[in-house]
């Protein structure tokens, strides 16, 4: 059993495990969205399927850290953190509905019978927002993991 002082190792792996996950599917949509050619009806499926599931992992990422989450045991820890937890948290509808706004520009504009892929304008359009909320999504990890290290004392050697 672990001490009242120290950090439960299987939940700060659990939480390293997430944002390691979350780096991969992140990583995952960038590298479909920057392969070389025009923009594919294929490609353009498997870029949307592959921000649907970012998007759905991260609401659960969120509501498992809105509920029984490790800002929770942060703030419980070090009390003085709950302004920051709290912004942190609030920070979690922005970022899906950065997303939200992501998925309608990649559904297919119907022409007859056939479907037009995302023409190569509106492709980089689509690859500016999605940075953007990428990089939204990494300065919210990181401020999450100063918190939980400040909140458990632990130096997860991940932020400087």
């Amino acid at each position: 059993m672990a001490s009242i002082d120290r950090a439960d190792p299987v939940i700060l792996g659990h939480l390293l495990a997430e944002h390691r996950e979350l780096f991969n599917l992140l990583q995952n949509v960038r590298s479909t969205l920057a392969e070389p050619g025009e923009p594919t009806a294929e490609r353009q499926q498997a870029v949307t399927a592959s921000i649907e599931f970012l998007r759905n992992h991260l609401h659960d990422h969120f509501e498992q850290e809105e509920g029984e989450g490790f800002l929770e045991e942060a703030v419980t820890r070090v009390p003085r953190l709950s302004s920051s937890a709290v912004s942190i948290i609030g920070e979690h509808q922005t970022l899906l509905a950065q997303l939200d706004r992501i998925i309608p520009m990649l559904k297919p504009k119907p022409t007859g019978a056939d479907e037009d892929p995302t023409p190569a304008a509106s492709w980089l359009q689509i690859d500016r927002e999605f940075e953007a909320f990428a990089e939204h999504m990494q300065a919210h990890e990181r401020r999450e993991l100063i918190l939980v290290q400040e909140g458990y004392n632990e130096d997860l050697g991940l932020v400087e």
